[in-house]
């Protein structure tokens, strides 16, 4: 049952990372990250206590929450097309696979390091990989910040296997909560920069 169950968290955040390289639309990218950091919360629970875990969960959408917040208050939350090369969805579906693939073949090893499940272990890398992947093709604030919020994820689910410290767990959910506030402010200063 409960392997059935990382699997769903697995497929999960196969959805949910490439729904936010896809998809442009701020409100869907938001409703992916959320959906990304329940995938955080199951995975971080098989080795954490689940209030520990549950401070991802809050901590995550409390991220999306004020990301949310921002954009709803600017005066023009519509995205600007991207000016770099390649562009488009098949070049960025293309890239998803691929990076699917790569951490497919780093998963067998990781798990047997980390003492991981390889479902969670896959799920890691993922986020990892598609967090880097998302960094790699934009340079709009909004997209920069879900790609670091991407990266995070992973290192926590990978990192949660290692570490069980309440502190660690603190830190790393002020890291987050750091994130969107700067992602918040560069949000917010962007348009106020532009002529």
């Amino acid at each position: 049952m409960v392997l059935a169950l990382n699997v769903f968290a697995l497929l999960l955040a196969i959805i949910t990372t490439t729904g936010l390289l896809l998809y442009r639309d701020w409100r869907y990218s938001l409703g992916f990250l959320a959906a990304q950091y329940l995938v955080v919360f199951w995975l971080c629970q098989a080795h954490w206590p689940i209030s520990m875990a549950a401070v991802k969960l809050v901590t995550g959408w409390m991220v999306c929450a004020a990301l949310g917040i921002t954009q709803l208050s600017n005066s023009s939350p519509t995205e600007a097309e991207e000016n770099s090369w390649p562009q488009g969805r098949l070049f960025r579906l293309f890239s998803a696979g691929l990076a699917l693939v790569v951490t497919f073949a780093l998963s067998n090893s990781a798990s047997s390091w980390l003492g991981l499940s390889v479902p969670a272990a896959w799920a890691g890398l993922i986020l990892i990989g598609m967090g880097l992947l998302h960094l790699g093709i934009t340079a709009q604030p909004f997209r920069v910040i879900l790609g670091l919020l991407t990266v995070l994820s992973g290192f926590e689910i990978l990192y949660a296997a290692v570490e069980g410290s309440v502190l660690v767990a603190a830190l790393l959910a002020a890291v987050n909560l750091g994130l969107a506030l700067v992602g918040a402010y560069f949000l917010y200063a962007n348009p106020l920069e532009e002529p």
